[in-house]
């Protein structure tokens, strides 16, 4: 099996707030990985004294444990138990019902010898490739579908579409957002190999056109998710005083990247 991961922050002097894991049980013959992308608040009266990196930190933590240990849980359950778990650490003395409460956006993907499960949340990606070499992006794209109205800077200005109806969604303090993500299974034989990513990589296909998804995925596969990265910071470099393609985005976002192969077989892992 390949594990290949990256993460690097925007900027030197800002800390990073995205988060990944990958773990393969020695024991078994599967794993899972774990991708969040923290939400950056636009103010500081979020309700809460803890920082975002807190939050994906916690979050992600549990999750990469749950869903590894607790392999009798969909997904979705795992989400939500992480969900309550980070919340309970810091309930008593935050206000977790304010809008702009720590969340981050969530990719997870668990595998064993009969299949492959996933979870999307929110504007990170989950690519899948099959033994014939076809890429499938694993998407949840309410976020695209927000009015444009509702945007400032690339970021949601108002709370009427954030965790509502007919806006979008992100892993915050309410357990019942794990109902809302985007989930399903593979035949663990029609996967052979999973790349999970923030919005900061996916820039590459979604803002800089450099490519469709499988051309990214095959870049990840021949250079590595560093590479890939290093790739998207030059476009964003290339891109900084023209803003022809970033227009309203920061120049530089968190990047992460992790890529797991899997075994040509499910015996193999």
């Amino acid at each position: 099996m390949r594990i290949e991961l990256t993460t690097e922050p925007g900027a030197a002097e800002r800390p990073n707030e995205d988060y990944v894991s990958v773990a393969a049980p020695a024991a078994g013959h599967g794993g899972s990985l774990v991708v969040l992308d923290g939400v950056t608040p636009p103010a500081t009266d979020v309700g809460c004294r803890h920082s975002v990196p807190w939050f994906t930190a916690h979050l992600g933590g549990a999750l990469a444990e749950l869903s590894v240990s607790r392999r009798d849980m969909s997904l979705a359950d795992a989400l939500g138990a992480a969900i309550t778990r980070t919340a309970d650490a810091h309930r008593d003395t935050c206000d977790l019902s304010h809008p702009r409460t720590p969340q981050a956006t969530v990719v997870v993907a668990r595998w064993d010898a009969e299949r492959v499960e996933h979870l999307v949340l929110s504007d990170s990606a989950l690519l899948v490739e099959a033994p014939d070499g076809t890429v499938t992006p694993l998407l949840d794209d309410r976020l695209d579908r927000v009015p444009r109205a509702h945007l400032v800077s690339n970021e949601v200005a108002d709370a009427t579409v954030r965790n509502r109806e007919g806006g979008f969604f992100t892993a915050a303090a309410d357990p019942s957002v794990a109902r809302r993500a985007v989930t399903g299974t593979l035949p663990r034989a029609e996967v052979r190999a999973l790349a999970a990513m923030t919005d900061g990589v996916t820039r590459w296909v979604e803002k800089f056109h450099e490519g469709d998804w499988t051309d990214l995925f095959t870049l990840v596969r021949k250079e590595g998710p560093e590479a890939v990265v290093s790739r998207v910071r030059a476009l964003e470099d290339a891109d900084a005083e023209t803003r022809t393609y970033l227009r309203r985005s920061k120049t530089h976002d968190d990047a992460t990247l992790a890529y797991v192969e899997l075994s040509a077989s499910p015996s193999g892992d």
